[in-house]
């Protein structure tokens, strides 16, 4: 890395104005002003759009502020006071009313304010006798918006940025509107210079984007951009060396981006061509499996090919335990699969031999780092692999999660929210890493997936990058510095509510990136729909406009995400969220919380006691009735919840009519979840419903912590089986963490998305949960473990399950799956079908506790087979008979009344109404 330092580091300010400059050869800003230094602390200045400036902040009657700019602070331009016009303040919600705005006293043209952003900019704030106060850097993001998107044929219209294969040769297009200059560098297969080694770059000074053409196809070249930019994180102008934002393929590790042709053959698997996408009649239709590809053939015992194991390959092996078991599910329903992020990502070493798994051995774990404390101790044996040390480690020990939380940076595992390159997929899943070898294989995946019936969801995560300025893996704010990364408004640090380092998709060409991105992977990668990672990190016009786009090359994409308002954009403080409430109506899914937390208890975040406290329905829904009549609070507690989870069955809409524990009729809206409205959606295609993810505990080891002591290991596996049933027979949209229906467990992590193999094994054979593999990881979750003992020892082994339970809960999830695909009654498309044909039973002040009874009624003849399903949820430890005088018109649903369940076969009709066993749902249904 080179650089150009600043000239002038100490301002020498006149006491009259802004005044001469001398220079010395440090880096950090200085300003003087009566031999005072005042330090530059912060970046209250905002550039915002053509020669309007602003000041976050208070500043005294009379204060003057100029603009100075230039490598050495030599230009001085006045700037006047005004006001934010109405759409300014709507555009700059964050800054509004929180400082002054200025036009500049003498306009600029176009161009002068264009070559502004090349350098530094400082706000200086003198007062009435030009003694300076403060001085303050200048954030230029919107400015760069103002001037490079605003208008016609400008930057966002360009649609072939990156490198392209045309008929006269090569071309490449970088957007980076304040670089000095750029060069493309090329290399051969062994990452080489080729001849000629460099293009130069030519600038367009309306689009901002820079241009280089060669008339030869380089085809499978490497290449990286050489741009000299002015850097705020140095306070200088540097030679940045770096990859392609717009790569569409890269050498291992990421280091080089790729030349290369997607309509290629040499890209693209046999049969790639004629495969057809699976598609759904309506998103309703849709239920997603999340899975990570890691996970889904890391622990399989019957995989034949070990080089495939935690591979894209492994979806191509027909019989393994986790292939035969995907077709098991798409036998009874199932027809999404959900994959964790697969794009280019910053964490995983992409080179095998710089990497370990857990069959590696020892002596290869302390060849890569001798100092893990395992390798000082010379009475192991350095030729056994990991996977058996940890095996013979004490499970009720801190031993295991010590191994695994030193080897983190070195496994080959990561959930992949560390985005790199947003729209290449990622090497460490490849066998071979090197260029184009890794698209096919991705899509080798994706057509096996298609090739089962399962359409094929990837999670996406185009909130934040991996890392931002100098770091290692950075790339857009290399480019175009300070512009595609979302700022404090004083300090200009890169937020991180999200985790990393905020993306600004607010700004035109991050939001131009992201849904250029999707296109391609919908495009050319034939990805049927796309799970947006903190979503509501997202403005809602630039989600609608990115679904618009990929709708126009596939016509039934489906979006969904994250809706959680929170963090610097919580309540539209920056612009209106792609948000639960503001997407209501728009038929972009957002995970609902409510049916969540009534299903398995709220305080997602609590720990040590805090957990076993909590009164979420995991203690409410599963609370003995006669404790209900006994204390009056965990009743009214346990009302309010099952409100909630009623009006999640309704698809969490904010119009349902229902009658409430007050015995009020009310809608959903008006059913509180804390301090918003339970009911928050305005049609079913809104709501994903869930109890499971990757995120937090999975649903068994929630369950555990909150599940009484004496509650058995079968009752136990009923709950889970329950859980899952709410989101599978409501209305809207289910999702299910893969092995939630083997019970999966992580050993209680919370939040396992960099600890291995060992916490986050899944056997499809379902000879084993994973459940008690070692206490998690003491970073997560230290203040647990203590409690996690107590559990473990009061339970006295109800919480370890068998083979057969495994398979038990395995058959239940089947018969979920062919219960809802048996009727669309259960996936109802409009909110008025909801309203019209859905009600509850058993509500009110003097309801059954324990006790959820949803009826459908087909009264638009949607439902060949049926007239009327009545679903009756019992969470209580005994049979409940729900009196209904029609209820023998009814019966047991076939797929229950086959059931391999000897307690589902007892579910019946009698003369009174309906019996449903404990811890179940059962279906009725009348033809």
């Amino acid at each position: 890395m080179q650089k150009k330092t600043i000239s002038s580091v100490l301002l020498t300010l006149i006491l009259s104005g802004c005044g001469g400059v001398t220079s010395t050869d440090t880096q950090k800003l200085q300003p003087q002003a009566h031999n005072q230094t005042l330090d530059i602390t912060d970046s209250r200045g905002h550039f915002l759009a053509t020669n309007l400036f602003f000041y976050y902040g208070q500043l005294q009657t009379g204060d003057r502020v100029n603009v100075l700019s230039g490598l050495d602070f030599n230009a001085s331009y006045r700037l006047t006071p005004t006001e934010l016009s109405a759409e300014q303040r709507q555009k700059f919600v964050h800054l509004a009313g929180k400082g002054s705005a200025f036009t500049l006293a003498e306009p600029m043209s176009i161009k002068q304010q264009k070559q502004l952003l090349k350098g530094p900019l400082l706000l200086q704030i003198s007062d009435l006798n030009g003694v300076v106060k403060s001085i303050t850097r200048v954030q230029t993001g919107f400015a760069i918006d103002a001037l490079f998107t605003a208008g016609d044929a400008d930057a966002d219209e360009v649609n072939d940025l990156g490198s392209v294969l045309n008929a006269t040769g090569t071309q490449f297009k970088l957007w980076a509107p304040t670089a000095r200059n750029v060069n493309v560098l090329l290399f051969d297969q062994q990452k080489q210079p080729i001849s000629p080694s460099s293009l130069a770059m030519q600038f367009d000074a309306h689009t901002g984007v820079w241009v280089a053409q060669i008339d030869q196809h380089l085809n499978q070249v490497f290449y990286q951009y050489q741009i000299e930019v002015y850097h705020p994180e140095s306070q200088s102008v540097q030679t940045l060396i770096t990859t392609d934002p717009y790569s569409l393929s890269l050498s291992t590790n990421s280091e080089y981006s790729q030349v290369v042709d997607l309509n290629n053959d040499v890209s693209k698997p046999l049969g790639w061509d004629e495969q057809e996408n699976p598609t759904v009649n309506h998103p309703e239709d849709n239920v997603f499996y999340e899975l990570h590809i890691g996970d889904f053939s890391a622990s399989d015992s019957a995989l034949s090919n070990e080089a495939v194991r935690g591979k894209y390959a492994a979806f191509e092996q027909t019989n393994s335990d986790g292939i035969q078991h995907l077709k098991q599910l798409k036998s009874a329903g199932l027809n999404n699969v959900h994959l964790l992020p697969t794009f280019d990502i910053g964490t995983v070493n992409e080179d095998p031999e710089q990497r370990v798994t857990l069959n590696d051995s020892l002596a290869k774990l302390c060849r890569l780092k001798v100092t893990l404390s395992i390798c000082a101790n010379d009475s192991l044996d350095k030729s056994q692999s990991i996977a058996a040390l940890l095996t013979s480690f004490d499970v009720n020990s801190s031993d295991a999660q010590a191994l695994v939380s030193e080897m983190r940076t070195l496994d080959n595992y990561n959930w992949g929210y560390d985005p790199f390159h947003y729209t290449v997929p990622e090497g460490s899943y490849a066998q071979n890493p090197d260029g184009v070898s890794r698209i096919k294989e991705f899509r080798s995946m994706v057509m096996a997936l298609h090739n089962m019936g399962f359409r094929v969801i990837m999670d996406v995560v185009y909130n934040h990058t991996h890392q931002a300025g100098l770091e290692a893996t950075s790339v857009l704010d290399k480019i175009v510095p300070g512009y595609y990364q979302r700022l404090n408004p004083i300090t200009a640090m890169v937020e991180q509510s999200t985790c990393c380092d905020n993306t600004a998709t607010e700004r035109k060409m991050m939001a131009k990136l992201m849904q250029d991105s999707l296109v391609v992977w919908a495009r050319d990668y034939k990805i049927d729909g796309f799970r947006f990672d903190l979503m509501a990190h997202q403005p809602k016009d630039v989600m609608l406009a990115a679904r618009d786009a990929v709708s126009a090359v596939d016509a039934d994409t489906y979006f969904y995400g994250e809706g959680w308002n929170f963090g610097e954009v919580a309540n539209n403080q920056r612009f209106e969220q792609a948000s639960q409430l503001n997407l209501a109506g728009s038929e972009i899914g957002t995970f609902t919380d409510r049916l969540r937390d009534a299903v398995r208890g709220g305080g997602m975040t609590a720990s040590g006691e805090q957990i076993r406290q909590q009164q979420g329905i995991g203690n409410g829904l599963f609370t003995r009735p006669n404790e209900l009549r006994s204390k009056q609070d965990s009743k009214q507690q346990y009302l309010l919840f099952a409100d909630q989870l009623r009006v999640g069955l309704a698809a969490n809409l904010a119009t349902y009519p229902l009658r409430d524990r007050h015995d009020e009729q009310v809608t959903g809206a008006d059913v509180p979840y804390g301090d918003q409205p339970a009911g928050y959606a305005l049609d079913p295609a809104d709501t994903i419903n869930y109890v499971s993810k990757h995120d937090n505990q999975t649903l068994w080891d929630n369950h555990q912590y909150r599940i009484a002591f004496d509650v058995s290991t079968d009752d136990r596996v009923r709950m889970q089986a329950l859980s899952l049933a709410y989101p599978m027979y409501a209305q809207g949209i289910p999702f299910i963490h893969m092995g939630s229906e083997l019970l999966r467990s992580k050993s209680y992590l919370r939040d396992s998305y960099d600890y291995g193999d060992w916490f986050n094994a899944v056997d499809f054979g379902m000879q084993d949960n994973n459940y008690h593999v070692g206490l998690p990881p003491a970073e997560k979750d230290r203040q647990n473990w203590q409690i996690i003992s107590k559990i473990i020892d009061a339970n006295q082994g109800r919480d370890q399950v068998q083979a057969k339970h495994i398979q038990f809960m395995s058959d239940r999830f089947a018969e979920l799956l062919k219960i809802r695909m048996s009727s669309p009654l259960f996936r109802l498309t409009s909110a008025a079908q909801i309203e019209s044909q859905l009600r509850f039973l058993n509500t009110g002040s003097k309801q059954v506790p324990g006790l959820i009874v949803m009826q459908l009624t087909d009264r638009r003849d949607i439902d060949p087979n049926y007239q009327q399903i009545t679903v009756l949820f019992n969470s209580s430890a005994d049979a409940i008979e729900f009196d209904y005088s029609d209820a023998q018109q009814y019966q047991l649903h076939p797929v229950l009344a086959k059931s391999s369940d000897p307690i589902t076969q007892q579910h019946r009709v009698t003369n009174k109404g309906f019996v449903v066993q404990k811890f179940s749902a059962a279906v009725f249904v009348r033809r």
